[in-house]
């Protein structure tokens, strides 16, 4: 499958690296504030691929394993160019800022900390995140910012895949079995909760999207909603109506799965600091 690229994306991202690597060491530096952004999206996406990859050899069917292993190495991938690109601002590299912050000092949303639960739970926990990502890589290309521009331009055409994943699983799932639907529902309704704090604007993001340089979190509630909720009904499922989790923000102040996912993720590299293969 292709994907097309508009003309003000080409623009954008025109001269522009895209490998992590090479956005660590060119000539485009990012301010302190944006590289606070570009650690919001990169946690996320750091976050939620160590989760799936918890699927390979467990999920229910072998091309599962291979799909969600996929799908955990593009999220790795985005999390690899946001965090380098964040590094720039304070001369860390994607390693020292995946694996030597500190719990408090990460800023990622509960949903992508969540338990994976059943696979119906994982796929409810993919519904929700990969829509919401399709969002904002889709107005995140308009940037005035060209590397997040670039980088947007990128993850966008993976995350179309991933996207189009979730919601076969949905219908699959939610037009199956009674057993399968409830489960799937089960899913929806236990993460529902934490999906506000994807669109919540704090003092970093609302001066960035005046600049241009970002997309306002609260920007992107209606058109993801509307369309998680057409995506629901069309699988015969109900639209939870959960309450909003407390907390609200990326401060990390409510997570409770954090720091089992970074003590998991970071031993090895804290055990042998500077090793490399």
């Amino acid at each position: 499958m292709s994907f097309a690229t508009n003309d003000s994306a080409t623009k954008h991202s025109a001269g522009v690296a895209i490998t992590a690597e090479e956005i660590a060491s060119g000539e485009q530096k990012a301010s302190e504030e944006t590289a606070r952004y570009a650690l919001y999206l990169g946690d996320d996406a750091l976050m939620l691929g160590q989760r799936l990859s918890w699927w390979i050899s467990r999920a229910p069917e072998l091309e599962e394993d291979i799909a969600l292993g996929n799908i955990a190495l593009d999220l790795v991938g985005h999390a690899r160019f946001l965090l380098s690109y964040a590094g720039t601002a304070w001369g860390k590299s994607e390693d020292e800022l995946a694996y030597f912050r500190d719990e408090e000092e990460f800023r990622s949303v509960r949903l992508v900390e969540a338990e994976n639960g059943d696979f119906a739970k994982t796929i409810a926990r993919q519904l929700y995140y990969s829509f919401y990502a399709f969002e904002l890589y889709t107005r995140l290309k308009e940037s005035t910012d060209a590397t997040l521009a670039a980088i947007a331009d990128k993850a966008l055409k993976e995350v179309l895949y991933h996207q189009d994943h979730a919601a076969l699983w949905l219908n699959r799932l939610g037009l199956g079995t009674d057993e399968s639907k409830f489960r799937m529902q089960r899913g929806l309704d236990e993460l529902w909760p934490y999906l506000p704090e994807l669109f919540h604007d704090d003092e970093t993001t609302r001066p960035l999207a005046e600049q241009g340089i970002a997309v306002l979190p609260s920007s992107l509630e209606e058109p993801t909603m509307t369309r998680i909720r057409e995506a629901i009904e069309a699988a015969g499922l109900e639209v939870p109506t959960t309450g909003t989790a407390r907390g609200g923000d990326r401060s990390g102040a409510m997570s409770e799965y954090r720091g089992y996912i970074l003590a998991e993720m970071q031993s090895l590299a804290r055990r042998h600091p500077g090793a490399s293969w």
